[in-house]
């Protein structure tokens, strides 16, 4: 019994040591953000004095901010959206169907992993170009779906192979078809799935900078994390204002993580199980 009280000791010390590396950081650039440049550099650990309230009310109330928290939503959504659905299809005909040169396709998809997206920013620079869709949003959404969709197509590949043959023979036999029992049986047994890649695909799009910042150049459809190098390059000296500028741009991305914490980690333990 003791042994047990101090393995479950040790494991909660753990869990709150590495939890203070995370907490930590943040509370500290929370702070940080109601100080000013000069309380920065003379004491850094301190707390503010007086605490500072306008660096975070003047970037509340910037149309720029609300309007690059906007965008970066809109170009989430709809990445996930034509993700998911696009996967979710292939992913079904790859795992109820056997057809001639089923893996070798599944494979092509698969390899896409091998490929960051880094390396081929030059030519899909050029094909948006040639395709006009620079300077727009679905520059930016396109490329993101198929960069996402090797992946995407796995997890629900082998979510998919998990639900029993009987199960489809039994819609049929009830007059069900394909699609009817892809839509009203397979899709609803495969929430966790589903929940778990718009998660990843969500998280994903958020954080991307790179694509953003060379497609969008027009600064009414820059995305959250070009606005924070934008904002940080227009007032570089200002370290406590720029502070302030991160922590409500990670904000959006906190709290909907909060919320999709459980049908990540719940997608995530039945992909396990049943794989």
């Amino acid at each position: 019994m003791r042994a047990g009280a101090a393995r479950g000791l040790s494991r909660h010390a753990l869990v709150w040591i590495i939890g203070s590396f995370i907490v930590v950081p943040l509370l500290y650039a929370v702070v940080s953000g109601f100080k000013t440049t000069g309380d920065l550099t003379t004491d850094p650990v301190g707390l503010p004095h007086p605490w500072k309230v306008s660096n975070y009310t003047g970037i509340l109330t910037s149309g720029t901010f609300w309007q690059q928290i906007g965008n970066s939503v809109l170009i989430a959504v709809a990445t996930t959206l034509i993700t998911v659905a696009a996967a979710a299809l292939a992913a079904f005909a790859f795992a109820r169907y056997a057809f001639r040169g089923r893996e070798f396709f599944f494979t092509l998809f698969a390899m896409g992993l091998m490929f960051p997206p880094a390396v081929a920013v030059l030519p899909l620079f050029v094909l948006l170009r040639s395709f006009g869709l620079l300077d727009n949003p679905f520059g930016v959404i396109l490329p993101q779906a198929a960069f996402a969709l090797p992946m995407t197509l796995i997890i629900l590949r082998s979510f998919f192979r998990t639900i029993p043959a009987e199960l489809e023979e039994a819609a049929v036999m009830d007059g069900c078809g394909r699609f009817g029992f892809f839509w009203r049986i397979l899709l609803p047994m495969a929430r966790p799935a589903l929940g778990t890649v718009s998660v990843l695909a969500i998280v994903t799009s958020w954080n991307n900078f790179l694509l953003p910042l060379l497609v969008l150049g027009d600064p009414k459809w820059q995305t959250i994390p070009v606005g924070i190098q934008q904002f940080q390059g227009q007032y570089s000296t200002n370290y406590a204002l720029v502070i302030a500028y991160i922590v409500l741009a990670m904000i959006p991305a906190i709290a909907f993580y909060s919320v999709a914490e459980r049908q990540l980690i719940g997608g995530l333990t039945a992909g396990a199980t049943k794989g």
